[in-house]
This record gives C-alpha cells, structure tokens and sequence, in this order.
C-alpha cells in the first residue's frame, strides 16, 4: 500500500482556508484543486509498502509522538513548486517553527532504522492547494503571483496528533484516509 506521515488539519481550519482560497479556484487555471477535506501537511512520503511494515511502522509513530508536545504552527502565504509561474502545486506555507523541525527530524531518524533513507533536502512545510492538470507554459498561469499575494490569510494550527495516512489513486486523484494516529504527549514523554 501506498503511505505516507502526516498532519491533518482540524475541519473548521479546512473550511476556512478553502474559503479564503476561492478567488484561486475562480481564476480558471489549468489546476486539479485538492478538496478541503484532504488538506494535510505531509511530514514525510514512505511510497509503497508492506501491510506487515505498515504495523511497525505505527510503533515507530507511537515512540516519536509520544516524546513530543503538542505546539501550534502558523499557516499563511500562497506559493508554489517548483515557481509560482511555472507551478506544478500550488501550497499554503506552514511556519517551519523548531518544534515542527524537530518532530520531523525525530520521525526521520525512527524510520531510517525501518530501512527509509533520510531525507536531506530542505524541508518547506506546507498545504497542497492544487496540482497542475498539465504542462501548460507560463502563460496558462500569467497573473497567479499577483493573485497569490492578494490572498491575506494567516491561521494557527495545533499539531496534536501525527497520522499514517494510505494514498489510494483513483480518476479524481489521490483519495486519503487514515491507517493510524499518534497524538503527541502534554509531558514529551517525560514522567
């Protein structure tokens, strides 16, 4: 199956974004916009892997969530991947805070001893707003950084909790749904 780690967002703080975001999905750009209730912040993509890993993967969660403590993220700023004039997502930036840094280094070193190489690239926290149908040239998206910075949200988010999410591919896309939750620990495990 195909899995990755994530956080997923609280309901109101979905439905507040994808109504902030509504002048993006008016602008008819050439974008496959993710539903409000897939909105997530990945903190690590494992691909394909075995149901009975899948289980000592849940473990591995249990340990790294239960020495953290719950802290809270801003969400705010429209931008893209790889640029917003040329984009292939479309995200909503998540504050790299050192409390976010430190829950996804943890993770990557538990599941480096379950064989997942570490990640080295930088990591961007952020929301997938949408992906692009197809390879357009610039034009298709000629105004989208101007749009991008009209948009003025800001919102916090508690992190609470970690998921083991499995993709599924389906006509519409990638339809999500949750394997396992960690909540994170008042205490970080301390006693």
């Amino acid at each position: 199956m195909r899995i990755f780690i994530a956080v997923n967002l609280p309901e109101t703080e979905r439905l507040r974004i994808h109504e902030a975001m509504a002048p993006l999905r008016e602008a008819n750009l050439p974008v496959r916009w993710t539903p409000p209730e897939e909105y997530h912040l990945t903190l690590k993509f494992l691909g394909e892997v075995r149901s009975d890993l899948a289980t000592r993967l849940q473990a591995a969660l249990d340990r790294v969530s239960g020495a953290t403590i719950p802290f809270g993220v801003e969400i705010s700023g429209v931008g893209a991947f790889p640029t917003i004039r040329r984009p292939q997502v479309i995200w909503l930036g998540v504050e790299p805070s050192p409390a976010l840094r430190c829950l996804k280094q943890d993770l990557e070193w538990a599941l480096a001893d379950h064989g997942f190489e570490r990640e080295t690239r930088a990591f961007h926290p952020h929301i997938t707003l949408g992906r692009t149908r197809d390879m357009d040239g610039a034009g298709a998206f000629r105004g989208l950084d101007d749009l991008a910075a009209t948009l003025d949200f800001s919102g916090q988010m508690e992190i609470e909790s970690v998921d083991l999410m499995r993709s599924q591919m389906g006509r519409q896309g990638s339809r999500y749904s949750v394997l396992h939750s960690s909540s994170l620990h008042p205490s970080g495990g301390r006693k």
